[in-house]
């Protein structure tokens, strides 16, 4: 029997039909690591952890990648509050997130690129969008042109002309389009930076994972995953500036999206005090009771923790 998943691009049950059989390209949008690891992630993780096991046990050969996005604005922010270098944030609590998975049975990922380690590739791939027309340097960065993507929006099912009117300028950008988005920000006082063609900066978030996805699996993957969060933005412009810069291929051939969690009927936050940092919950309770009451709900339906649940 064949695989049938369901694609939040076609917005359908579509069987998997792998590029090169048995061979199966598994890309899933990793940690953010500027603080502690939660249940959502676990969440999150544990739903392709299964999938991959179901995909290896049917007989394919899975080449399943997570990145780990280990320089953005949030790291930043964290360093200078906390008095610590950027390196020193992503170090303590990417080791956290890497012992929690330990602990829930996680299998390791063929491959986890980090995005600093990945910047002449991802340099390459913006230098050919600016070649291209489809990016544009300013004072201050160096943005994707969205009207050049005629399809921008589909993926997330959203109409450009609404987004366009919702969105708001940041007070430091100087884009041509409230929805252009950065691929390059050129160095401020005190950050991290990288040389590059339009001076020493460092990478947009959504590049980065384009960039790793191509260069490990591809200019197209079988499946690429996430939470439901990020269709719109990052799986939206992920979508954009890679077909864009490859020519149209498409970029995934199955768009997999793990539900969001809530916590006593909530959406968790700090500000709300529901925030559950997953070492603590595994402190406290089984990894196996963890991974089978994320299992009893559908991957893509909201799922509600409580204590009483668990």
């Amino acid at each position: 029997m064949a695989v049938r998943v369901y694609n939040s691009l076609t917005r359908r049950l579509d069987e998997l039909a792998p590029l090169s059989p048995p061979a199966v390209t598994i890309y899933v949008c990793g940690l953010t690591p500027n603080s502690h690891p939660h249940l959502g992630h676990a969440r999150t993780f544990i739903t392709f952890d299964v999938l991959r096991r179901h995909l290896t046990a049917r007989g394919y050969a899975v080449r399943f990648v997570q990145n780990v996005t280990d320089i953005d604005d949030k790291i930043i922010d964290r360093a200078n509050k906390d008095g610590i270098s950027w390196s020193d944030v992503v170090a303590r609590f990417f080791g956290e997130y890497d012992s929690c998975a330990h602990r829930l049975h996680l299998v390791e990922p063929d491959v986890a690129p980090r995005a600093t380690e990945e910047i002449p590739g991802i340099v390459e791939m913006i230098a050919g969008l600016v070649a291209k027309g489809s990016a544009y340097e300013t004072a201050d960065g160096v943005y994707f042109r969205v009207k050049s993507f005629a399809r921008y929006g589909e993926l997330s099912g959203r109409n450009v002309d609404e987004l366009r009117a919702g969105v708001r300028f940041e007070v430091r950008e100087q884009k041509d389009d409230p929805l252009d988005f950065a691929l390059w920000k050129k160095a401020k006082p005190g950050e991290p930076t990288w040389e590059s063609p339009w001076g020493p900066g460092r990478p947009g978030w959504h590049i980065e994972c384009s960039a790793m996805a191509r260069r490990y699996l591809g200019d197209t993957i079988d499946i690429h995953g996430g939470a439901t969060d990020l269709i719109f933005p990052h799986h939206e412009n992920e979508v954009a500036q890679t077909e864009s810069f490859t020519g149209m291929h498409p970029m995934a051939a199955i768009w997999m999206h793990a539900g969001l969690l809530n916590v006593d009927g909530q959406k968790m936050s700090k500000s709300l005090g529901n925030f559950v940092p997953l070492v603590d919950l595994l402190d406290r309770q089984s990894w196996a009771a963890i991974r089978y009451f994320f299992l009893q709900t559908g991957y893509r339906k909201p799922t509600n923790f409580t204590d009483e649940a668990l």
